[in-house]
């Protein structure tokens, strides 16, 4: 073995320890980076050299750097990033909702429709004063303006959903994009033989942050590169060609749905921030707004019916106290006291100006089962019921799912984090490694000087 070839092997480890020094500079330099994953430098002996009978070693070669990656736990966090999305959302919306429905904080409907009722009942110890009369309108009116507040609040809260849909399905589109190009990006890089490391970590930060805001499948594809596609099969992203989702009004409810490729994959939708907020705008608040729709309109119709069986001050057969409603749906934004003269209040049963007996019936009204089979504080305590629970349920699911994501981060992180004393060791690996690798290059260039020395001069 020449002297060339011990040279060769010496530099070529310099070399090689150098490229692992820049690795472990690299990762310390990203320790505290969003996103890095941890790189090591494989060191790999050369393929040995042949003498005659004798095999020499070649040395060492850097032969590649590696992000020390777990694709498992990567696609565990981002199907839990998607629930936590799509929680994280529809629980904001709910504690939206709740503060209507806050009888602590007097914002319910739950004491108007005691002063309503109790009203009626004030009344019938005197069925002809004034002020009790007037009083008896004072509460519709009130019970009236309640109901519109809350009708009008979800109603907001409907319309801030689809707004969200719509800003939602912007982001993803936005997010799509960049992806498309960074497996452009990686494809080209990986194919020249480069290192594409730093374009795959900006990668699964964008993937991670698109499952937040939608179900999000990935399959791997060639040259490093992966297929996006919602959990229903629209695709998202395809190589280095990205796929826009649009939203287009729906006729029949004036909220916009999603397309993927001009089909409708609202109803598919089931994670991230958008399947929150569809959830929000297309279950549970039509649900509730149909619940106080059905309240409204009950206790409209039965106490329009009951003072319609009675007879005013003036001993005329009882009217409306409240517009007709035209049906449940709408009755509670729509709710509106029909009548300002105190003296057509239906207080006497039998015509006669001090009767009491209709005022009693319509008081009795608030403990008869007039709306689909219970009274109105029971049905109306069964709605701020079933939004407290699902407030609550959701939170309680957050929760669980933000710890969730914290463990899998936790778990990622001893994988893929870069921990300073690991690469402080390393430091001073390689640079020991170098330092040695510099010597045998000085001892084989001081033995080429003896070699020339020795070479007589003519």
């Amino acid at each position: 073995m020449s002297l060339g070839s011990s040279l060769s092997i010496a530099v070529q480890a310099m070399l090689a320890d150098q490229g692992a020094l820049a690795v472990t500079s690299n990762n310390i330099a990203n320790v505290n980076t969003p996103g890095y994953t941890r790189e090591v430098a494989n060191l790999e002996e050369a393929p040995p050299s042949q003498f005659g009978n004798l095999s020499y070693g070649g040395g060492v070669e850097l032969s590649s750097i590696q992000s020390v990656r777990n694709n498992i736990l990567q696609l565990r966090l981002n199907q839990e990033t998607q629930n936590q999305g799509k929680l994280n959302t529809f629980t904001d919306g709910m504690n939206q909702i709740q503060t209507v429905f806050n009888e602590d904080a007097g914002t319910g409907l739950q004491s108007l429709l005691s002063n309503f009722f109790n009203s009626f009942q004030t009344l019938s110890s005197d069925p002809t004063n004034s002020g009790d009369r007037q009083a008896v309108i004072g509460a519709a009116q009130s019970l009236a303006a309640g109901f519109q507040q809350i009708a009008a609040t979800l109603v907001q809260q409907q319309q801030n959903a689809d707004q969200g849909v719509t800003q939602t399905v912007q982001q993803i589109n936005q997010l799509t994009a960049q992806i498309a190009n960074l497996n452009q990006q990686i494809s080209t890089t990986s194919g020249a033989g480069l290192n594409s490391n730093s374009f795959e970590d900006q990668r699964d930060q964008l993937i991670n942050q698109l499952s937040g805001l939608i179900d999000v499948q990935t399959i791997p594809a060639n040259g490093n590169t992966v297929t996006l596609t919602t959990s229903g099969g629209a695709q998202l992203v395809v190589g280095n060609q990205s796929f826009n989702l649009q939203t287009a009004t729906n006729p029949s409810t004036s909220f916009q749905d999603v397309y993927a490729q001009g089909t409708d994959i609202t109803s598919t939708i089931q994670g991230g921030t958008l399947a929150g907020d569809i959830q929000l705008r297309d279950q549970e608040i039509p649900a509730i707004q149909n619940n106080l729709d059905t309240l409204a309109y009950n206790i409209e119709t039965a106490v329009n019916t009951q003072n319609a069986a009675g007879y005013d001050l003036n001993g005329n057969p009882g009217g409306d106290i409240f517009q007709a409603p035209s049906g449940v749906s709408g009755a509670a934004l729509n709710m509106t006291v029909s009548i300002t003269d105190p003296n057509l209040i239906a207080a006497s049963g039998d015509g006669t100006p001090g009767d009491n007996s209709n005022a009693t019936a319509l008081a009795n009204l608030q403990s008869q089962n007039i709306v689909n089979g219970q009274n109105p504080i029971s049905y109306y305590s069964g709605i701020v019921s079933q939004v407290g629970n699902d407030a609550e349920t959701a939170s309680t699911q957050l929760t669980g799912e933000n710890l969730l994501i914290q463990q899998l981060n936790d778990q990622i992180n001893s994988v893929s984090g870069v921990s300073l004393n690991e690469e402080g060791a390393n430091l001073i690996q390689y640079q020991n490694a170098y330092t040695a690798a510099s010597r045998v290059a000085n001892v084989v260039d001081t033995l080429y000087q003896a070699a020339i020395a020795m070479v007589p001069s003519t």
